[in-house]
Order: structure tokens, then C-alpha cells, then sequence
């Protein structure tokens, strides 16, 4: 019996933990703002529900159902059809939803957030709920292709299936199909995040600019006065979430785009090459992003954090949890 690469093993380990870890940490996310509707604004309120759920998809579709299943399976459920041909509609549906549900967000509170006669239009929670609508319509739409794109096939001797890109596809198809699904989440969502987050941390940094006083001294501004704190802390929020996104994909887009460009025949399984394990640990990193948000909206919101661990105790201990918490409040 052949010893499993550390590679394997390593996510053999990774990936029910990350599922064990996330999957609750999503559903606890998403309690908290359906019963707590004075943590924060209803719109930013309906986009963080949103994403706990679309990252909960994820954990399903691709950590338990993919990645969990095909090492400790021998023949998963997906390796024959129809799940062959349905698996990469649900699985690229469901991480475009949670991309572009970052997306979305980082762009709807920098509007908020610097655009008075586009916030009222904009940021309205009907506004955002037809945003959050039309961006899963829309995932799911650009996903359909993948349906053509894999067949499950008998493996000669084993009598077992594998699934497997289509062999009748010509060529420009499948590479079409990647460079698409690369630029939809990674190289327009970077470029959109990079740049609103930029001008976002530019608003913070001329705030505090030192001015020179009317005798020629140097003093700051109080930032109560020249830039509102609650105004600081919903762009700490903006940025801590989208920057911890992009800064966790940007290993699998690197990856991706070495792989799609120099390496497009190689064998995935082959982990004495380095470019497999980079990839590998790309895609890890990327998927952790989906199981991270409450704990970033604890590390950086105190009413988040005080609601959190008011639930906690009332789940570890729920008869001591009798205490009403006051209406705190994070606008975001």
C-alpha cells in the first residue's frame, strides 16, 4: 500500500475541518442579523445574510460534496451522470454568487459611503435585495455552460466512473470556458475591489492629513469632527472583507493563470511538481475565504462581537441566558 503524498493527506485534513469550522460559523453569521436588525443597516444587514448563506453553498457544493468525498470515497456520487454534468453549474454557480456578492457589497458602501445623490437610489434595501437577486440569476446563468462540459466515463478494467472534461469538446471550448470563469472571479472582481478600496483608504489618509495652523504650528484635525468615526469604522469593515477576500484568492488566480497558459496538459495528481502544490494550496486558501467572515466581523465590530458571544453562552448555557442585550449599534 502506497504512502498518500503530504499534499493529500494535508487536505484530507484541511477540508472537513474547514467544513466543521465554517458551515457553523455562516449559520451563526446569518442568525445574528436575522434576529439583531439594529447591528447594522438593512441593506449592508441583507448583503452579509447573503453572503453566510452563498458561502454555506460553497462548504457544500465543493468542500463536502467535492473535495471531502473524493478522498474519502472511492466512487463518488458526482463521477456518474447526470451529477457529472450537473456538479460544475452548482459548484462555479455558487462561487460566483459568493463573489460577486463581495463585490456587490464593497461597491454599495463605497457608494453609501461617498455618494450622497446615488445613496438613496442605490443603497435602499429594496435596491439591494433585487442587487442580491439578480447577482444569484446571474451566477447560475454564467455557469450553464459547464453543463456541456463534462462527461462521466468507465475507466478501463475497474468498471468504476471518473468525470471528466467532455473529449468531443473541441479545444477552444474548454479554454474559452476557463479564461471566462477565471476573469468572472478573480480578474474583474480584483480590479473592482483594488480600485474602490483604494479610494476608500485615500479618504482615510487625506482625513487625517496634518494641517497647518494660523501661527504656522502643525496639528490634526479631531477625527470626530473631520471624518466621523462611525464613517471609520464602516470602511475598517468594507476593507477588512474585501481585502481578506481578494488577498486569499490571489494564490489560486496566480495558479490558475500559470496552469491555463504553461502547464494546460499536466497532470493534476502529479504533486512532485511544485506548480500542483502551489495550485493546491491556491485552492485551499481560496475556499477558507467562505468559513472567515465572522470571525473578521468580530475581530473589528464590538457590537457584532458582544451579540456573538451573548449567543454563544446562550447555547453553551441556556438557562443562564435570560439577559436582553441593549440595542447596540454598528452602522454600516
Amino acid at each position: 500500500m502506497t504512502q498518500d503524498h503530504w499534499m493529500i493527506t494535508l487536505q484530507k485534513v484541511f477540508y472537513p475541518v474547514l467544513a466543521i469550522i465554517g458551515i457553523p460559523s455562516n449559520i451563526m453569521t446569518f442568525v445574528i442579523f436575522w434576529r439583531r436588525d439594529g447591528l447594522i443597516c438593512t441593506s449592508s444587514r441583507y448583503h452579509l445574510m447573503a453572503m453566510s448563506l452563498a458561502d454555506t453553498i460553497v462548504l457544500i457544493f465543493i468542500v463536502i460534496t467535492e473535495m471531502i468525498l473524493k478522498y474519502y470515497s472511492l466512487e463518488p456520487f458526482w463521477y456518474k451522470d447526470p451529477w457529472c454534468t450537473l456538479r460544475d453549474v452548482f459548484s462555479y454557480g455558487a462561487v460566483n454568487a459568493s463573489v460577486w456578492l463581495v463585490v456587490s457589497f464593497t461597491t454599495e458602501r463605497f457608494i453609501a459611503l461617498n455618494t450622497f445623490k446615488l445613496k438613496g437610489r442605490m443603497c435602499s434595501p429594496r435596491s439591494t435585495l433585487y442587487m442580491i437577486i439578480l447577482i444569484h440569476i446571474c451566477s447560475y446563468a454564467a455557469a450553464i455552460p459547464y453543463y456541456w462540459s463534462n462527461k462521466s466515463e468507465i475507466v478501463n478494467g475497474t468498471g468504476s466512473a471518473v468525470c471528466v472534461y467532455h473529449p468531443d469538446l473541441p479545444d477552444y471550448f474548454i479554454e474559452g470556458l476557463v479564461w471566462f470563469q477565471t476573469s468572472l472571479v478573480n480578474i474583474i472582481p480584483f480590479i473592482i475591489i483594488f480600485i474602490l478600496n483604494g479610494l476608500s483608504l485615500r479618504q482615510i489618509i487625506l482625513s487625517n492629513k496634518v494641517h497647518c495652523g494660523k501661527d504656522g504650528g502643525i496639528h490634526r484635525m479631531a477625527s470626530g469632527t473631520h471624518f466621523g468615526n462611525q464613517k471609520k469604522r464602516s470602511i475598517i469593515l468594507l476593507v477588512t472583507v474585501s481585502m481578506t477576500f481578494a488577498y486569499l484568492c490571489t494564490t489560486r488566480f496566480v495558479t490558475q493563470i500559470i496552469l491555463k497558459t504553461c502547464y494546460y496538459d499536466i497532470d493534476r495528481q502529479d504533486y512532485s511538481k511544485g506548480i500542483n502544490v502551489a495550485a493546491d494550496i491556491g485552492t485551499m486558501l481560496e475556499l477558507t475565504n467562505t468559513a472567515v467572515n465572522m470571525y473578521l466581523y468580530a475581530c473589528t465590530q464590538t457590537a457584532f462581537r458582544r451579540e456573538l458571544i451573548h449567543c454563544l453562552k446562550a447555547l453553551l448555557c441556556p438557562c443562564k441566558a435570560q439577559r436582553k442585550l441593549p440595542p447596540t449599534v454598528f452602522q454600516v
